[in-house]
């Protein structure tokens, strides 16, 4: 069958945010640990509160190939964070609609990158806080641990800051060989290297996120894609004393559903070919030039990923969190109605898709008679195979994690996303509505969809605008106070209608469901589970 252990591709970015910038205001500062930072402050139309900006601070000195972060050396002089730091090396390959569809709206036009790349930004609210000080949002973005961007203009917390009154903090880590280098030279505690930048990152939060007005006893992480499952990776290798209380997992996990690791051995020893290494590959590629690695990787489809250390990465999340030895924390976990369809453009070969997929008859013959033609906007093959998807890789190994967290007595809520706005749906760009696909979330949690000075927030809809407002807002409730949820019932409660839907037909808020709703054909999919994961249940 196809591989299932491929990590969530690419977020869908549009241009964004516009603000006012105070002419002759006093620019604000703030002294962290390695110094003094200088910001900037903005201003949004109706905010509760101006936003101070913190850009391009580094949370680790420039790091060296291959070697895990260290905490920054310390400045003395002010240093100017009104700018987003570069972005790690990042990886795209492949080709097809999918691929061309991922570069063309994340990289184009391609941002600054560099080695030296682990800076994070603050967006803070300039008021008074809550005793012990504000909220904090640590976000990490996807994509497919391969790229990504802490700068990207849809993870502007500035919406968050102003509207919210909570901090957000947005990160690089390394991603691709640089992240996750697949090195046998390095002992495996040592090649999850971006999963560590993020652990610095939120030891910098909890040292110095007091000098912003902010409570280190309150840090909510959250992510999308490989950002939830970054998350759940946190979640599930931290029994105690972890460094948040709460977290978000939008479209992504680690625990269920999929291979937990991909053997990156063999493309390492690929690329020591191709780089003509003798002796020792790990010298040799930390010697060879960057873009020179970065082209190779690309070129060849060399893709790397993280392996099971038993400390950032765990062996049996899954079993873990059954026998509650993970964090006991509070979790928003959700996915979107159609997830799929981003990664199914071009498809329109149902019977080769089951085959290359299912490969065994009798269950392609159950995974065709659970989508019938002609029901639920099922009319294509394309229709289909991208419904298939969306159950197969999202909503039900999402149903698994969350149903399995509420079993285990930790309070979990669940979310499903259903807008379909024309500003976001990307018709316009590739000729096909990809409806409420993966990441279509991210600029209505953010409310970074369009410039909100505009009237017509480039082309937004009243409905749009609400229904980011009233997901920002649940965002935030959860994490000013996790335990009371984002506004919607629990699961395990009111006879199990907790399934949160929202922005489904003209709603802008809220429709609560039985999680059959999303959940009623997951059942077929149990045998691939079970060979992926024997232990899933």
């Amino acid at each position: 069958m196809a591989p299932l252990s491929h990590w969530a591709l690419a977020a869908f970015f549009l241009p964004a945010s516009v603000y006012g910038h105070p002419g002759n205001s006093k620019l604000p500062t703030a002294v962290i640990d390695s110094g003094k930072l200088v910001g900037t402050t903005t201003t949004l139309p109706s905010a509760t509160a101006a936003v101070n900006q913190f850009l391009g601070v580094p949370f680790a000195a420039p790091p060296v190939r291959f070697s895990k972060p260290e905490k920054p050396k310390k400045w003395r002089q002010e240093r100017t964070a009104q700018a987003y730091g570069p972005a790690c090396i990042q990886q795209f390959s492949g080709t097809g609609p999918t691929a061309d569809f991922t570069r063309n709206v994340f990289n184009n036009p391609a941002p600054k990158e560099s080695e030296d790349c682990l800076f994070l930004n603050v967006f803070a609210p300039t008021g008074e806080p809550p005793k012990g000080g504000f909220p904090v949002m640590f976000w990490m973005y996807g994509g497919g641990l391969a790229f990504g961007n802490g700068g990207q203009p849809a993870y502007d917390g500035s919406w968050f800051a102003g509207f919210e009154d909570v901090i957000v903090v947005t990160i690089n880590y390394r991603t691709n060989i640089f992240g996750f280098p697949g090195s046998t030279e390095l002992k495996v505690t040592e090649r999850n290297l971006g999963f560590y930048d993020q652990r610095l990152a939120l030891d910098w939060v909890q040292r110095n996120i007091k000098a912003f007005k902010g409570d280190p006893k309150k840090v909510t992480i959250f992510g999308e894609s490989a950002g939830a499952v970054s998350v759940d990776a946190l979640v599930t290798s931290y029994a105690k004393n972890a460094p948040f209380r709460a977290g978000i997992m939008q479209s992504g996990q680690v625990s269920f559903g999929r291979s937990r690791t991909a053997d990156s051995t063999g493309n390492w020893a690929k690329l020591a070919e191709l780089l003509n290494c003798t002796g020792s590959a790990l010298a040799c590629i930390r010697k060879a030039p960057v873009l020179t690695v970065k082209d190779i990787i690309e070129k060849n489809s060399l893709s790397f990923s993280p392996v099971v250390d038993n400390t950032t990465l765990v062996s049996d999340p899954a079993g873990r969190r059954a026998r509650r030895e993970i964090a006991d924390v509070p979790i928003l976990f959700g996915s979107n109605a159609q997830e799929g369809r981003v990664y199914s453009i071009g498809q329109n070969n149902l019977t080769a898709y089951l085959q290359t997929t299912f490969q065994v008859p009798a269950l392609m013959d159950a995974v065709r008679a659970a989508y019938p033609r002609g029901v639920a906007g099922l009319n294509t093959d394309y229709d289909i195979i991208s419904a298939i998807y969306t159950d197969l890789i999202f909503t039900c190994p999402g149903a698994k994690v969350a149903n399995a967290s509420e079993a285990a007595g930790y309070n979990t809520w669940r979310y499903l996303y259903a807008g379909n706005f024309p500003n976001l749906n990307a018709k316009e760009l590739i000729g096909i509505d990809l409806q409420a696909f993966h990441s279509a979330e991210i600029k209505m949690v953010f409310s970074t969809y369009g410039n909100t000075t505009s009237p017509d927030n480039n082309g937004s809809t009243a409905q749009q605008e609400a229904l980011s407002n009233y997901m920002r807002g649940a965002w935030a409730n959860f994490a000013r106070n996790p335990l009371a949820g984002p506004g919607w019932n629990r699961l395990g409660t009111f006879n199990g209608t907790a399934l949160g839907v929202l922005g489904l037909g003209d709603s802008a808020g809220v429709e609560l469901k039985e999680s059959r709703y999303a959940d009623s054909r997951c059942a077929v999919f149990q045998p691939v589970y079970d060979r992926a994961n024997p232990t899933s249940g």
